[in-house]
Order: C-alpha cells, then sequence, then structure tokens
C-alpha cells in the first residue's frame, strides 16, 4: 500500500529555511551557477548549521514520538539537481531530524510538487517560490534570517499567528485600511457572531488544533497562540470563530497597536505567522519570523510592493 501523506501534516521546507545557506545563496547570486556548483561539491562534507525554520521543524517532528502513530511528514524540497544534496541529507542525519524524503527538483515549477504532495504549508527563503505557492492556494511563507540569539533549547514548540490576512481573509484588514479604525470596529461588532472567512493558514492551524485535541492539550508539546493588532471590541469575533473552526487557543494578544516584538519574544515563539514586514522586522531580530505574502490579485496588494527588507 502506498504511504498516505493525506492523513498527516505536511509541511515542506527548502533546504535554505532549513539550514543557514547564505553565503551559498550569495555566491550564486554574485558569481553565478558554475561558481555555486563548484563551492558546494568542495563544501559537501561540512555539516551545515540550523537555519531559521530548524526549530519549528524540530518541534513538529517531535510530535511524531509522543505516541506510536505519526502525524507530521517533513519534506524538503530543493531547486537544485541531486548532485549537490549531499550535505544536505548528511546534515539532517547529524543533527538527528527524522526526514526521510528529499525532492530536488532542479529549478522546475514549484506548485505542482507541492500539490503532489498534499502539502499543508511550504516554508522558503526564496520569495518567488512562495508567491506561486500562495497563488496556488498552498499555505505558504517567506523566512526572515535567523534571530540574533540562539533559541535555548525547546521543550514545547510554540507558534504564533497573526489574525487577518494569515488565519482570517483580507476582507475586515481592507475596511481598515480604506475606511480607518472607527469603521473597522464597528463592522466587526456588528458581525461579531458571524464567523470571518479562512485566510491562507487557517487550516494549518485547524490541523495543529486537531492534534492538540486528539491528543489532550496537556499531553501535547505544542502552544498556539494569536498576537493580532486587533483589540476590544474587535476580539469577540475572532475568539467565536476558532470555537467555530474547533480550536482552543493556548494564548491571545489582543495588543490595539503595542509593538508585537517584545510580546512573542515573552512568548518565546519558535515561529510568528504576519502578513505585515512593520511587524516582522523587530519581531526577527528575537524569533524566528515568517511573511505570508498576498495572493497576486489581492485587493491588499500595491503594484509596487517589494520583497521583505531582511527576508533570507
Amino acid at each position: 500500500m502506498a504511504y498516505d501523506l493525506s492523513r498527516l501534516l505536511v509541511v515542506a521546507v527548502s533546504s535554505r529555511a532549513l539550514f543557514d545557506l547564505e553565503w551559498d545563496a550569495r555566491i550564486y547570486d554574485r558569481l553565478g551557477p558554475e561558481s555555486f556548483r563548484e563551492h558546494r561539491l568542495q563544501s559537501e562534507e561540512e555539516l551545515l548549521e540550523p537555519g531559521t525554520a530548524f526549530q519549528f521543524v524540530k518541534g513538529l517532528l517531535a510530535l511524531n514520538s509522543v505516541e506510536d502513530e505519526r502525524v507530521v511528514e517533513v519534506i524538503v524540497v530543493s531547486r537544485n539537481d541531486p548532485d549537490l544534496g549531499l550535505n544536505v541529507t548528511r546534515s539532517i542525519e547529524a543533527h538527528g531530524l527524522d526526514i526521510s524524503r528529499v525532492a530536488y527538483i532542479g529549478g522546475e515549477p514549484i506548485a505542482p510538487y507541492l500539490k503532489a504532495y498534499k502539502t499543508d504549508l511550504f516554508l522558503s527563503a526564496n520569495v518567488a517560490d512562495v508567491q506561486v505557492a500562495i497563488d496556488a492556494e498552498i499555505a505558504a511563507a517567506v523566512l526572515y534570517r535567523p534571530p540574533v540569539q540562539s533559541m535555548a533549547e525547546m521543550t514545547e514548540l510554540r507558534i504564533a499567528f497573526d489574525a487577518d490576512a494569515v488565519l482570517f481573509s483580507e476582507e475586515s484588514e481592507h475596511i481598515y485600511r480604506t475606511q480607518k479604525l472607527p469603521a473597522f470596529l464597528k463592522h466587526e461588532a456588528e458581525n461579531a457572531r458571524r464567523v470571518l472567512p479562512e485566510g491562507p493558514l487557517a487550516r494549518l492551524l485547524m490541523r495543529l488544533g486537531a492534534i492538540q485535541q486528539a491528543r489532550g492539550k496537556a499531553n501535547t508539546p505544542i502552544k498556539l497562540a494569536v498576537v493580532t493588532a486587533r483589540n476590544t471590541p474587535a476580539h469577540e469575533r475572532v475568539i467565536r470563530t476558532l470555537r467555530a473552526w474547533g480550536v482552543t487557543l493556548d494564548a491571545a494578544f489582543f495588543l490595539g497597536g503595542i509593538a508585537k516584538s517584545e510580546i512573542l519574544k515573552s512568548f518565546g515563539a519558535h515561529i510568528f505567522f504576519d502578513d505585515q514586514e512593520a511587524h516582522l522586522a523587530p519581531a526577527a531580530l528575537d524569533v524566528p519570523c515568517a511573511l505570508v505574502p498576498y495572493r497576486t490579485d489581492s485587493v491588499l496588494r500595491t503594484p509596487a510592493q517589494a520583497p521583505p527588507e531582511g527576508a533570507a
């Protein structure tokens, strides 16, 4: 019988997201593919250092050791050809990561492969690849560079999400941007009992919540939090929506304009998903951060929108 990925939480991660390959990327960008190939072949015996997604991936894989049943599958997806991937697989083994599936697509379009792997989340440092995934309705995010300070050894996986345009659709965010705060608060109060439409990472949160519920929150080493600029009375709709989705958060921070970075540092997030660089850039100094881009046809997207400053 074929291995059934549909029953698992599947996370696809690029090799540059999992490991620190920034020097390799610079060689490719500045010196070209031949110099890049030569460098990779010369350094294939070297152990790669952890990248931005490393702790998040390690925490996800630890969920498989809680019980005999496997609940998470992590797949490394690389744009390199197979000949350049030996130091990646050796580093996976050396770091003790339970990853046995690697895809080298050699520059092929990535979205069809992500769909073939039943991907629930794709993490990459490549802005273009993440945009293609988002446009194909695959949950995806662009990783910032690793935090300045290395994180302590984890005992539980802590994941933080922004609300609008990440967990929820762009509808309410669009009202805020076009009609300003009073209209936004009025709209959310009037619709407090109407479930918010799903955003790009909604299904990811639901799957994580389902793992918590199935094993019991006290026995599952995941902490889920929402960190949002919403405040009262706009908080009620968030709580009622998550209740309707069957998700019980471990923490929620309705900040009303307070900076997110200190809250995320205090929470100890192993990854934080947001749609705005203004929140991510300062937070990325202390916790791993990931930008969830808008679809190409989004009402929130401006024609001049550029890749995030500080993104890997």
